[in-house]
């Protein structure tokens, strides 16, 4: 990872901590795992970020009150509004980072873009999205309080979903950043803090999970959902 990249990511949250919007954001997806090794501390923890995607989820929309064109904020770094999808999700795009805006999935879901009027923008609808809100934690960046998915939820959730990814690849990558999270913790001696959040999900979620789980070094990370 370049080192402007992270310069950037810095910089988009800080305009959007300016325009008074971060407090109702979480980031999630793979740039969690950086900014999770001040809550690691001095454990061994490991990470590695090669992606340009930066996600934040809005768990509750129209908490939001501010209204800020978030595409004219981050306008002079270089970020165009790009479209994805057949339906015409916005994102906002730059040659070293993607901006995507998240919403959890309510009901039946819908295909179509979730309005942000006050945002200038639309978000996309997923499934699990919830639960990465359930516990969170907050990371100081400077003077920035950036809010995460706690660890143990942010791993079982990358368990939750990663074989409703396309392609084998980016599955392999989730289970990892998943394992080594969750090692972390055990190492941590957080092994409660795990069995909760695993008992917080339904139980045909945690039958995803546990699917995931075969190899054999993996033994300790189910043993941690059975016993304390």
């Amino acid at each position: 990872m370049e080192k402007s990249q992270y310069d950037l990511c810095i910089e988009v949250l800080r305009r959007l901590d300016k325009a008074g919007i971060l407090k109702d954001i979480i980031l999630v997806g793979s740039w969690c795992t950086l900014f999770y090794k001040d809550f690691f501390g001095r454990k061994k923890y490991m990470t590695s970020l090669t992606t340009r995607d930066m996600d934040l989820l809005i768990p509750l929309p129209r908490a939001i009150k501010a209204n800020v064109d978030v595409a004219e904020l981050l306008k002079d770094l270089g970020f165009i509004v790009g479209f994805t999808g057949s339906q015409g999700y916005i994102r906002l795009e730059h040659p070293q980072l993607i901006v995507e805006f998240l919403v959890p999935e309510k009901g039946r879901g819908s295909d179509k873009p979730y309005p942000l009027p006050q945002l200038g923008l639309n978000a996309q609808a997923l499934r699990f999205l919830e639960y990465l809100s359930v516990s969170t934690i907050i990371s100081k960046v400077g003077s920035i309080k950036l809010k995460l998915p706690h660890p143990a939820n942010f791993a079982l959730h990358k368990l939750l979903v990663m074989s409703r990814r396309p392609k084998a690849e980016k599955q392999a990558k989730d289970k990892e950043s998943a394992i080594r999270i969750l090692n972390a913790l055990i190492d941590s001696n957080q092994n409660a803090v795990i069995k909760k959040a695993f008992q917080a999900m339904p139980k045909r979620w945690q039958g995803k999970v546990k699917k995931q789980l075969t190899d054999i070094t993996e033994k300790k990370i189910l043993e941690v959902f059975i016993r304390i």
